[in-house]
């Protein structure tokens, strides 16, 4: 008999369980993890299960990814089943199990055709990391911030706009971002914390006190902080100074050594409560490919010795980035342990996203969103979705 495709023992790991490290095997039956077995472990022979020993490597909960456009030249504002195939085969490999389907500021029309494109992805069957719905970024950003949106479509907050999408899409839209100092931006946000949708600030100049009063809204996260928004001053907190001391807000982190300096990263960790940070990729088509010209969102991108660029002006245009790279880059330039940054890059999303109870750490009962990676966190040996193994062999 064939080993089933989502039954598994996976011995001899170093495995992140909530907040500890466990060593020993994990057991997954029909996509659940069904136990976590300390020590050595020798399961009986089984032809329904399949066995990876993992060599003492470690095992971690599969990274969720809220904030990413594309991959190995493939874009979301493509909308079709091929380039959304290739942006989640890319990111699995890198151990993403999740990942929303972020946009650019573009046309209606362009925002809605991503829209449709990613029902119906996540309609049918999906063969690597899930995609778990839609990312809006914008339109509704500051003209004062447009960083590498195109501000030829930047829009006021359209009300009317959201309702019709998320009722013609029940539970696609995901998170949105959006300036909160724009004329009717407190409105949207409201409707969208009543909807369980994610309001999140980015590409914004607001104030200290016009982000507060966003989070008395229902704002709850800020697009990778410190980029894109009006910054701290000891006199006007700004945008990043309410991110940093208001606890309803979780802060997204690009931790690649380009977005942010290691010291800021630092200050960020070390201000939010330990739930409240997000690791995100913001990658674009060009990662996982060698330097070149890109195009994001009609925009002419350059990348460089891995830092992509628009060719006009010179404003950092997403990342090449991966969440293993950020994993490991966090551990190198903070004094977070793996278990913590594992929070970050997995249960922190899973719990924006409202997932925490089936996925985003290794416990029984919960999905087996697996990630199995080396000492140094450097390379992805496996990674499993639902139990289903959509990297390696």
């Amino acid at each position: 008999m064939k080993p089933a495709d989502n039954h598994w023992f996976i011995t001899n790991v170093k495995a992140i369980v909530q907040d500890t490290v466990v060593e020993g095997s994990i057991i997954v039956e029909n996509g659940i993890i069904t136990a976590i077995v300390e020590g050595q472990f020798l399961p009986a022979e089984n032809e329904q299960h399949r066995t990876i020993d993992g060599n003492g490597s470690w095992l971690l909960p599969g990274f969720i990814d809220m904030h990413v456009h594309g991959g190995f030249g493939a874009d979301f504002m493509d909308a079709n089943r091929e380039a959304y195939d290739t942006i989640t085969r890319y990111h699995a490999a890198q151990g993403t199990t999740r990942m929303l389907a972020t946009t650019v500021t573009a046309s209606k029309e362009a925002i809605e055709a991503v829209l449709a494109a990613a029902n119906d992805y996540v309609s049918g069957e999906m063969d690597y990391a899930a995609l778990g719905g839609v990312h809006l970024e914008g339109p509704f950003i500051s003209e004062l911030w447009p960083g590498a949106q195109n501000p030829a479509f930047i829009s006021p907050p359209r009300v009317d706009w959201v309702k019709s999408w998320n009722e013609q899409y029940p539970g696609l839209i995901k998170q949105l971002t959006l300036a909160p100092e724009k004329e009717r931006a407190c409105e949207l946000i409201a409707y969208l914390a009543e909807s369980g949708i994610v309001a999140a600030c980015g590409h914004t100049d607001a104030t200290y006190s016009q982000v507060t009063a966003a989070a008395d809204a229902g704002l709850t996260q800020a697009v990778h902080t410190f980029n894109a928004m009006r910054g701290l001053h000891h006199r006007e907190p700004g945008t990043v100074g309410a991110v940093l001391t208001d606890h309803r807000i979780t802060g997204e982190i690009i931790a690649d050594g380009h977005h942010v300096h290691p010291a800021a990263i630092r200050l960020l960790v070390g201000a939010k409560p330990a739930d409240k940070v997000v690791l995100i990729t913001d990658a674009m088509s060009a990662a996982g490919l060698g330097d070149g010209d890109y195009d994001l969102g009609g925009l002419i991108v350059d990348v460089k010795q891995g830092v992509a660029r628009l060719r006009e002006g010179g404003s950092l245009a997403g990342s090449t980035l991966t969440m293993i790279d950020a994993f490991r880059y966090m551990l190198t330039h903070t004094d977070l342990s793996p278990a913590e940054v594992s929070r970050m890059a997995s249960g922190n999303p899973a719990r924006q996203l409202g997932l925490a109870e089936v996925t985003g750490s290794i416990a029984v009962g919960k999905r087996a969103d697996l990630v199995l990676t080396d000492a140094a966190f450097t390379e992805v040996s496996h990674t499993w979705v639902n139990g289903r193994l959509v990297h390696g062999s």
